[in-house]
C-alpha cells in the first residue's frame, strides 16, 4: 500500500458475523480502523406505518418482531404505551405474570446473545449449550400461548389468558436447572485466555461518553453507569421485587459480557419471587370494551360471543392524546410514543429503538482496532435489525 493510502473495505450484510443485514464500510491504514461508517438501512418492514391501519389489539403481533430474541418484552412496552392512553390498570396478577414473560424473554435474548458473540469469536461450543436451555423457555412460551418463538400472549388490558399449572411447573422447573447452566457457561468462557484476550481491552467505551451517546441498557451498565428503568421507573410491579443491577469498570467488550452474565442471574431471581409469589385474581381489567371474554362464556353466551367479535375486530376507542411508555429491553429501553385521535387505531406510532442508538456509536467503538475486533465489538451491543430497521 502506498503511504498515506487508504483500503476501503466493505463488511457485510452478512450473518450472524454483522447480525443479519448490517453493513459497515470501513477504511483501513495496513490492519487498522482509521474510519467506520454503518448502514443499518436494509429491511424497510415499516411496521410503525402498517400499525395506522390496525386496530390497537392487532397491532401486538407486530411488535414480536422487533427484538423477536426477546419477544414479549415488545409486547410489554406496547401495552404499556396503550394502556397509558386508555388510562386502565391491569390487575396485579397479570402483572406478576407479564413480569414472568419479560425476563424469561430477556434471558431467551441473552441466549441468543451469548451463543452468536462467542461463535462469532470462534467459541463454537457454547451455543449449543445456550441453544439447548433456550428451548426450555420456548416450551414455557409455548404453553402459555400455543407460540414459541412470538407469543403474542399479552393484551392490551392484560393476558390472552390464565397461566396453567403445567406452566408454573416449567417455570419452576427452569428456576431450579438455570444457574447450573450459568456455571457451564463461566466454565466455558469467563476464565477462558483466549477469549480474554479477544475481549479485554477491545471496544472501551467511557461513562460520560456512552451517556452522550445516548446508550441503555447492558452497554451502558457495562461503562459503569447504574441506569435500569425497572429500578429508575418501575412499570408492572417491579417494585416488588428484590433484584440488583450489575454494573462493569472498564466499559469494553469483556465488561459488556460480565454484565449480561450477572443479568441472567437477576432475571432469574425476579422470576423466582414472581413465580412464588404469584398473587390470585383476574388477568384482565374489567373494562368490557377492551378485555375478551372468556372463552367458556363465548360458548355459552351470544352476547359474550358477539362482543368478543367486535373487540377483536373494532378493538377499543382511545382517546386523543400522546403517551410515552419504555422498558427495560433485552438491549436497553425500548420506548413506544403514540399518538391517538379518538379512534380504533393509533394515528401515529414511533419506537424507540435501542439496539439503533448503539449503532450509532460503532465508529466510535471501532476506529483504532484491527478487522477482527469488529465482529467482537458488535457482538457484545447485542443488537437486533429488524428493531433497528423497522
Amino acid at each position: 500500500m502506498a503511504e498515506g493510502k487508504t483500503l476501503t473495505l466493505n463488511m457485510g450484510p452478512h450473518h450472524p458475523a454483522t447480525h443479519g443485514v448490517l453493513r459497515i464500510v470501513l477504511e483501513l491504514d495496513g490492519e487498522v480502523i482509521v474510519k467506520a461508517t454503518p448502514h443499518v438501512g436494509q429491511l424497510h418492514r415499516g411496521i410503525e406505518k402498517i400499525a395506522e391501519g390496525m386496530n390497537f389489539q392487532q397491532v401486538i403481533p407486530l411488535t414480536d418482531r422487533l427484538d423477536y430474541t426477546a419477544a414479549s418484552l415488545n409486547n410489554l412496552g406496547y401495552c404499556l404505551a396503550v394502556e397509558k392512553l386508555l388510562g386502565i390498570e391491569v390487575p396485579k396478577r397479570a402483572q406478576y405474570i407479564r413480569v414472568i414473560m419479560g425476563e424469561l424473554a430477556r434471558i431467551m435474548g441473552h441466549h441468543l446473545w451469548l451463543g452468536s458473540h462467542a461463535l462469532d469469536i470462534g467459541a463454537m461450543t457454547v451455543v449449543f449449550y445456550t441453544f439447548r436451555d433456550r428451548e426450555m423457555i420456548m416450551n414455557i412460551n409455548e404453553e402459555a400461548s400455543g407460540y414459541r418463538l412470538t407469543p403474542s400472549y399479552l393484551r392490551v388490558g392484560g393476558l390472552a389468558k390464565d397461566i396453567t399449572p403445567d406452566f408454573i411447573k416449567f417455570v419452576r422447573d427452569f428456576v431450579k436447572w438455570f444457574p447450573t447452566a450459568i456455571d457451564g457457561y463461566h466454565t466455558l468462557l469467563t476464565d477462558n485466555i483466549i477469549w480474554r484476550k479477544r475481549t479485554m481491552g477491545v471496544g472501551k467505551v467511557s461513562a460520560e461518553d456512552a451517556v452522550n451517546f445516548g446508550f441503555t441498557g447492558p452497554s451502558l451498565r457495562g461503562s459503569g453507569v447504574p441506569y435500569d428503568l425497572r429500578k429508575v421507573r418501575p412499570y408492572s410491579s417491579y417494585d416488588d421485587f428484590d433484584f440488583q443491577v450489575p454494573v462493569g469498570e472498564v466499559g469494553d467488550v469483556y465488561d459488556r459480557y460480565l454484565v449480561r452474565m450477572e443479568e441472567f442471574k437477576q432475571s432469574i431471581n425476579i422470576i423466582d419471587q414472581a413465580i412464588e409469589n404469584l398473587p390470585e385474581g383476574p388477568v384482565n381489567v374489567d373494562n368490557p370494551w377492551v378485555a375478551n371474554p372468556d372463552l367458556g362464556a363465548v360458548m355459552e353466551d351470544i352476547s359474550a360471543l358477539i362482543r368478543r367479535f367486535k373487540i377483536q375486530c373494532e378493538g377499543p376507542h382511545a382517546p386523543e392524546g400522546e403517551v410515552y411508555a419504555s422498558v427495560e429491553g433485552s438491549k436497553g429501553e425500548l420506548g413506544f410514543y403514540l399518538v391517538g385521535d379518538g379512534s380504533e387505531h393509533p394515528y401515529r406510532m414511533k419506537i424507540r429503538s435501542p439496539c439503533y442508538i448503539l449503532t450509532s456509536a460503532l465508529p466510535k467503538m471501532i476506529v483504532g482496532h484491527m478487522i477482527a475486533d469488529v465482529i467482537a465489538i458488535i457482538g457484545s451491543i447485542d443488537i437486533v435489525l429488524g428493531e433497528i430497521d423497522r
